[in-house]
């Protein structure tokens, strides 16, 4: 007989999922699956609109990554026009991209994880989110704050709104940063860098007492994929694609979106509605990859700035060489703000900026474009096919989260293994598996493209197929 329980307060991830643990007949945990339960519908509802549009309409997709499609869905419309866009339009869109960057990884950090840290794995849930730690640590709690308002705050200076900022479009931008925002920018600078100095400081001492969390969060090799510069050094916006090994070795390079599907497929199962993208040079499960911050600083050679690279090589001397638990995805995250950051000041000195050409014109020149940018949770694929006047005939979208789906299942399979012996479930372990999830701070709404509430159920199933116990979080 199944048997429910309820416990607030609302889980800490985005989107709505659900997870199923099996047991053998000696009720030990044989499998888990994540499924993702929010039917995907928004590729199909962009079909008949015109290609212009898309940079607009695909930002909505969620309120959290709206400047990653707005950037992947403008890169796709320049090459449906055929133009190369002005230099001060590539770096205005950099720019864009690093606040967005540093304003998500902020807040997956301070306010969505730091309370498992802080707090305890087992601390009261109705304490232990953002507003539990305001009152156990207030200055931790308003550093991230600020340092979230400071990526948003760029992008509501260049884009005119926080949310949703139709500013990117196909061939450039619309508008330059003013000389305001730029001395706005330089004036914060300084904050931001002792935030997340703190951060890092902070999660470095930390780390030693979460090695058990290190070993079963996701350890296991797996290949990396994201994009690197012509030298091989971090990228988030341009540059080509690179696969690597858990042991360091490349093994693919110099790979262009434009052939994206002769090395990632895309199966799907009958459990879940998110897709599930393979490197299909080693077929479907093999072939499972991850993407993200994790391995974005496992696939390049450094980040060309002095303090990132000074804590990536601490990152990776902790970690034995190449980190290949997905609990680094935390410690990744924080060594990225502080690169964006740096790049950020770096271009505060770039004079084209403020200039007013920020826009190439074109028409229809080619039917079929592929578009690709690092969010920040990894790297999105756009592919739109247009007809002779533009309108949209097929899209086709490779999120972030997508891609780390089967790693996602695979984490969650090795955390329930090691905490899960027996029937039941406790506040503990749901928190841990929750905390496994957040590794990857998906983005479900991002990746099936709907709208709803967003709890997550736990069903414990055993080897007869009895539900056995359920735990929702509403």
């Amino acid at each position: 007989m199944s048997k429910t329980i309820v416990i607030d307060p609302i889980t800490r991830i985005e989107g709505h999922a659900k997870i199923s643990l099996f047991l053998d007949e000696q009720g030990e945990v044989s499998d888990a699956r994540f499924h993702v339960v929010e039917y995907r519908g928004f590729e199909k509802f962009c079909e008949g609109r015109p290609f212009t549009e898309m940079a607009g309409i695909t930002a909505r997709i969620c309120g959290i990554c709206p400047v990653s499609h707005l950037l992947a869905a403008a890169k796709t419309g320049d090459k449906i026009l055929a133009v190369q866009i002005p230099p001060a339009a590539v770096k205005l869109r950099r720019l864009m991209n690093l606040a967005q960057l540093t304003q998500s990884h902020a807040l997956s950090f301070f306010h969505l994880s730091s309370p498992d840290f802080l707090l305890g794995w087992d601390s009261d849930p109705a304490k232990r989110n953002i507003f539990g730690l305001i009152a156990a640590n207030p200055d931790l709690a308003r550093a991230g704050i600020r340092l979230r308002q400071f990526g948003q705050t760029i992008i509501e200076l260049l884009g005119a709104r926080k949310i949703h900022a139709a500013w990117t479009v196909p061939g450039g931008v619309r508008s330059p940063l003013t000389p305001e925002g730029r001395a706005w920018i330089i004036e914060r600078l300084p904050e931001s860098f002792e935030t997340i100095n703190l951060a890092l400081d902070l999660f470095k001492n930390l780390l030693d007492n979460f090695q058990t969390e290190v070993e079963n969060f996701g350890k296991f090799p797996s290949l990396f994929m994201g994009l690197v510069s012509p030298t091989g050094e971090w990228e988030h916006y341009d540059g080509h694609l690179r696969f690597t090994d858990s042991e360091g070795n490349i093994v693919a390079d110099h790979l262009s979106e434009d052939n994206y599907q002769d090395f990632i497929g895309e199966s799907v199962e009958n459990w879940s509605y998110l897709k599930f993208p393979y490197y299909k040079p080693l077929g479907y499960p093999e072939g499972m990859y991850r993407v993200g911050p994790l391995a974005r600083i496992n696939i390049c050679s450094g980040f060309g700035t002095e303090a990132a690279d000074r804590e990536l090589q601490e990152l990776r001397d902790r970690a034995g060489g190449v980190p290949t638990s997905s609990f680094y995805y935390h410690y990744a995250r924080l060594v990225e703000i502080l690169g964006c950051l740096e790049r950020i000041a770096r271009l505060m000195e770039d004079p084209d900026l403020l200039s007013p050409r920020v826009r190439a014109v074109g028409g229809v020149n080619n039917l079929n474009a592929i578009g690709v940018s690092e969010a920040p949770r990894g790297t999105l694929f756009h592919h739109y096919q247009v007809d002779d006047n533009g309108l949209i005939e097929k899209v086709n979208l490779i999120i972030a989260t997508g891609n780390n789906n089967l790693a996602m299942n695979k984490t969650i399979t090795q955390i329930a293994k090691h905490y899960i012996h027996g029937s039941e479930i406790t506040e503990g372990m749901l928190n841990r598996v929750e905390a496994g999830i957040r590794c990857y701070d998906p983005c479900l709404s991002c990746s099936t493209h709907a709208a709803g509430q967003m709890p997550l159920h736990i069903q414990l199933v055993s080897f007869d197929g009895t539900i056995l116990q359920e735990v929702y979080r509403d």
